[in-house]
């Protein structure tokens, strides 16, 4: 994987969702080879045929464990909606530049074969069906369930879990089968986070604390290990190396990152190896401003873990050589809420000496924070989307509604470590025809860091 080919085009998610545009979400695919004449340019648009969809993230249809089966092809890119809770099956194998719709899945097959809803994160199996981790039931509760589609069909199967023991609150997942082992994450109940953030709901037990282990053959829920309260643990990432029976998780709104581990004993623990401490500040929501840890990834040499703070505006690289210990080699800002001359006046920092300037590129200050992050291959270039999902982005960054999301290229030095934002990318999605849209998750085809599980 890391001596595939170089990225020329990548999929982004455009929601209209709280823009006040009543049209369709849609799929863009990007140009992003620089040797071409569209370089930077959104060359394909497909709609979807609904209306407040909310499309987030997106997996495959078919594993790199199926690499040299010939009846395998990575042709269908599964999209789930977070909040109407439909699933689009997108056909890429014809035209890898014009997606287009291959099959819908309606939210009542969820709701009536599985009793879930809001679908968050699908990977493929190795058995072939598609594996999607949901937020809640189907009436915004919390549940940390999951549907089973087949992968030839895209029909809903029923539920992946077996028992009736499921965690309270779903989001991510990743799975290792060497080590038999699921572990999934918690972010909100639907009904809680659907229009926005209220820091009351923590206390509510609204928001998730929790990463939860699954016995990968049984699928029954086997532990939860907390991380504390109001830790808002997001998105998780196992080493790449299928052997290794350890990983990270980012929280969000503890802003630390906590590696987990299998022990001697067989069962699984976790240990806080990275904190972003919070800024007191004036102007804003709460005195303190958490760092907002809202995606993380680490790269296929199992070298480098990078992580986005949305609000605090910086993307940060970690070498992780020793799991135990990473060790900060690389930070860049690119906006956020405590940029200089902006509305939030810090007030005591114990990182920065000043507030980081605003983010100019191609003459635009860049709205909003650093959110979604890719990885190329090689791990030389970090693509970067600024839109965490719309009901938040309307909260907490009314100017990245109104003007658009954008996305980002950031250049890594993969030898020493450091990270510098390229000048000449800029791929601004207020100036869409029918913008402007909130760009979210970042996805190759044929995979990339965050896709690919080997077992």
């Amino acid at each position: 994987a890391l001596k595939g080919p170089r990225e020329e085009i990548v999929y982004v998610p455009c929601i209209y969702r709280n823009t006040g545009i009543e049209k369709p979400d849609y799929l863009a695919t990007v140009d992003v080879n620089p040797e071409s004449p569209h370089y930077c340019q959104v060359i394909h648009r497909l709609p979807v045929p609904n209306l407040k969809d909310e499309l987030h993230h997106s997996g495959w249809n078919a594993c790199s464990s199926c690499f040299g089966d010939a009846t395998k092809r990575r042709n269908r890119l599964i999209l789930p909606s977070l909040i109407s809770s439909r699933i689009y099956v997108v056909d890429v194998g014809t035209d890898l530049r014009a997606p287009r719709i291959h099959k819908i899945v309606e939210p009542v097959e969820l709701f009536w074969k599985g009793n879930v809803a809001n679908p968050h994160t699908s990977h493929c199996l190795g058995s072939g069906d598609i594996l999607i981790s949901c937020l809640g039931d189907p009436s915004g509760n919390g549940k940390g369930g999951f549907i089973l589609l087949d992968g030839e069909t895209f029909e809903v199967k029923g539920n992946w879990e077996n028992g009736e023991k499921v965690p309270p609150l779903g989001y991510d997942f990743w799975y290792q089968p060497r080590h038999n082992v699921l572990i999934s994450t918690e972010w909100g109940a639907p009904k809680a986070l659907a229009n926005g953030f209220n820091p009351a709901d923590i206390e509510r037990g609204y928001y998730g604390r929790r990463i939860n282990v699954w016995d990968w053959s049984t699928h029954t829920y086997i532990q939860a290990i907390d991380l504390g309260k109001g830790s808002i643990p997001l998105e998780v990432r196992f080493l790449h190396n299928p052997d290794a029976a350890e990983g990270f998780v980012g929280c969000a709104l503890s802003s630390a990152v906590h590696r987990f581990y299998k022990t001697e004993k067989g069962d699984w623990a976790a240990e806080k190896v990275i904190e972003v401490p919070s800024k007191k500040v004036q102007g804003w929501l709460l005195p303190d401003m958490p760092g907002l840890i809202t995606d993380i990834l680490i790269s296929l040499d199992d070298r480098f873990l990078y992580f986005s703070n949305w609000l605090h505006g910086d993307i940060r690289q970690y070498d992780i050589s020793n799991t135990r210990k990473p060790k900060l080699v690389g930070q860049v800002f690119l906006g956020g809420s405590i940029t200089n001359g902006g509305p939030v006046t810090v007030v005591e920092d114990k990182e920065l000496q000043c507030q980081p300037e605003p983010l100019v590129i191609k003459g635009k200050k860049v709205p909003g924070g650093p959110q979604m992050i890719q990885l190329s291959l090689d791990g030389k270039r970090l693509y970067v989307s600024s839109s965490l999902y719309s009901g938040w982005d309307k909260q907490f960054y009314p100017d990245l509604v109104k003007e658009g999301s954008v996305m980002l290229q950031i250049d890594v030095d993969t030898e020493r470590g450091g990270l510098k934002v390229n000048k000449n990318f800029l791929v601004d999605f207020g100036k869409e025809p029918d913008g402007p849209v909130l760009a979210h998750e970042i996805r190759y085809p044929g995979g990339d860091s965050t896709s690919d599980i080997w077992m």
